[in-house]
């Protein structure tokens, strides 16, 4: 599948909440996360950044995300929720492929329980923590889903910044200079 157009930061179908999946075994759902796959990819290697991503950055408004971590298998997940959280939450430098230029920090659970579909249609749990930065990277990608955005959450508006004084400043310490 091609490599998709990965819609800006303005775009209205950003803001929009996507569709559950009615039958994640359908072929299209395999279009689409070959689709998400794809296109990740090829924003990592161009730009080196890009863990993950979710269907209505590239247009799709369906519940399916994404996850495409260094060393490890693609991994999507359909119809995707949080079921628990973290009582407490942190604050971390966020960033956006629908916005590259521009970086923030963002308030997230430390950890999450997530519950979702695979392409079989099978459902499953998964816990997520700081590990990899599963946590934070999941409720960014979820957000989509629902329309919100990283600037949504956004702690301090003294905290944006251009990508090229975050990797000046910020990047080593954080999950992007991983």
């Amino acid at each position: 599948m091609p490599v998709r157009t990965i819609l800006q930061l303005g775009h209205p179908l950003l803001r929009q909440v996507a569709a559950p999946v009615a039958d994640p075994t359908a072929p299209e759902v395999a279009d689409i996360v070959t689709d998400l796959t794809d296109t990740v990819a090829h924003w990592r290697a161009t730009t080196g950044y890009g863990r993950a991503i979710a269907a209505p950055q590239i247009g799709v408004l369906q519940r399916v995300i994404l996850l495409r971590l260094p060393g490890q298998p693609v991994w999507p997940l359909i119809n995707p929720s949080i079921i628990d959280h973290s009582p407490d939450t942190m604050e971390v430098w966020d960033a956006c492929l629908s916005f590259l230029s521009i970086f923030m920090r963002v308030r997230r659970y430390p950890w999450i329980q997530v519950r979702y579909q695979d392409l079989q249609g099978h459902w499953h749990e998964a816990h997520a923590g700081a590990e990899d930065d599963l946590a934070e990277l999941l409720q960014h990608e979820m957000d989509h889903l629902d329309g919100i955005l990283a600037l949504d959450r956004l702690t301090d508006v003294n905290s944006i910044c251009s990508r090229q004084e975050f990797e000046r400043q910020f990047k080593a310490d954080s999950p992007y200079g991983r």
